[in-house]
C-alpha cells in the first residue's frame, strides 16, 4: 500500500512525499474545512512544490479520496473466518463507517470527493467499493442462501450509511451501529 498510488507504482522517496501530502490534507480539512482545502496549500504544508503535488493529485477531491482509500486498507482488516457470519459482517460494516469517525469535518469532506466528477476520484470510488465488495464477500462467504444478494444489499447499506454520515446527520459510531443493526434485520439476526 505504502508504494502505490492512484497514478503509479512509487519509490519510497514518492511514497514518502504522498504520506506527507496527505497528511498535510487531513490537517488542513481539520482546521479549516474542505472548501479552504487546495492542492497547493497541501504542497506548501508538505514541503514539496505544487507542481509535484500535482504530479500525484489532480485536484483536492482526487487527494481526500486518496486519504480514505489508504484509511480503508490498512484500516480494514480481512474477517475472522473462525466467526459466525453475522460477527464477520458486523465487523466489516463497523470497520470501513469507523474510519474517519471523531475527525470532525473529514467525513464530509470524504463524502464530497468520492461523489465528485473529477476521473482520479472515481477511479478511487471504483477501486474503494471493490475493496468494501471484496470484505464483505469475505465475511458472507457462502454461509448464507443467496451470497451476492446479501453482499448486493450490506454494499447499499454502507453507501446510504456513508452518505447519511458525511452529510453529518448522524455521527460515525451512530451510523457504524445502525449498519450493524440493519445488517442484523436482513441477516434476520434482529
Amino acid at each position: 500500500m505504502e508504494t502505490e498510488s492512484t497514478r503509479r507504482r512509487l519509490t519510497p522517496q514518492q511514497a514518502e512525499k504522498i504520506t506527507r501530502m496527505t497528511d498535510a490534507a487531513v490537517e488542513i480539512v481539520l482546521a479549516d474545512g474542505f472548501d479552504k482545502l487546495s492542492v497547493r496549500d497541501v504542497a506548501k504544508r508538505a514541503g514539496v512544490a505544487p507542481a509535484t503535488a500535482y504530479t500525484y493529485f489532480s485536484s483536492k477531491g482526487h487527494l481526500v479520496a486518496e486519504v480514505f482509500w489508504r484509511r480503508l486498507a490498512v484500516g480494514v482488516p480481512e474477517p475472522d473466518p473462525a466467526s459466525p457470519v453475522f460477527e464477520r459482517v458486523a465487523q466489516v460494516l463497523r470497520g470501513v463507517s469507523m474510519v474517519v469517525a471523531g475527525e470532525g469535518q473529514l467525513g464530509g469532506a470524504v463524502t464530497v470527493a468520492l461523489l465528485s466528477d473529477d476521473p482520479e476520484s472515481q477511479h478511487l470510488r471504483l477501486r474503494i467499493g471493490g475493496f468494501i465488495h471484496d470484505r464483505l464477500s469475505a465475511a458472507v462467504a457462502d454461509d448464507v442462501d443467496d451470497p451476492q444478494g446479501l453482499v448486493d444489499a450490506l454494499q447499499m447499506l454502507y453507501a446510504g450509511g456513508l452518505v447519511t454520515a458525511g452529510m453529518g446527520h448522524l455521527s460515525y459510531e451512530a451510523t457504524s451501529e445502525r449498519l450493524v443493526a440493519a445488517a442484523a434485520l436482513l441477516m434476520g439476526h434482529a
